[in-house]
């Protein structure tokens, strides 16, 4: 068995004993278990159980908005965001109420930031934009996102995330541009 196929049979070994038990009283030899590996297969492809819980995040959020990392398809990758949250609700919510809440916003800031800086990049095209500028940008409407998904978390994935996308749409369009056209502003001031 490859490395990459042992690692998504683990990834669904935690997500199965999840539907039974609270992450927080989960072990590695629960998971070993239901995976039918010991408990050595495990550590040599994961430090500890929450080594797993970040690597399945950032993997299937990678999925979920390689093909739309840019200014025309960033709505349809927050959306696909929202879907691939939606679609693990089990794991998301039994994550969100068993980890710390720290540990959840850097899983979904190392979600969004990719999206939020390749546009950056894309709408900085010629504009004289420092990377450091494009890079403020990015995080800072990362903490946007991210605060809009930890609230709808919270309030049990209820809301439609297509309003959500079509809502956050409304209320930034254009101010990422212009964002960084008032970064280039202060960088031509600067000369």
């Amino acid at each position: 068995m490859s490395k990459l196929t042992t690692k998504k049979a683990i990834a669904l070994a935690l997500k199965e004993v999840m539907k039974t038990k609270p992450l927080s009283k989960i072990t590695v030899n629960d998971i070993a278990e239901e995976c039918s590996i010991n408990r050595q297969t495990f550590y040599y492809h994961f430090q500890d159980i929450q080594d797993l819980v970040e690597w399945i995040c950032l993997t299937e959020a990678d999925e979920a908005i390689e093909d739309n990392k840019n200014y025309e398809t960033w709505q349809e990758g927050f959306a696909a965001v929202f879907d691939t949250l939606k679609k693990e609700k089990a794991f998301v919510m039994n994550v969100y109420r068993s980890a710390s809440r720290e540990s959840i916003q850097n899983y979904l800031y190392s979600l969004v930031y990719p999206l939020l800086y390749a546009v950056a990049e894309e709408e900085s095209a010629g504009l004289s934009v420092r990377d450091d500028d494009k890079e403020f940008v990015a995080h800072f409407y990362k903490y946007a996102f991210v605060g809009i998904v930890l609230d709808w978390i919270s309030h049990g994935m209820e809301a439609n995330p297509e309003n959500i996308v079509g809502e956050v749409s409304k209320t930034i369009k254009g101010s990422f541009r212009l964002a960084l056209v008032n970064c280039d502003l202060r960088s031509r001031e600067r000369k």
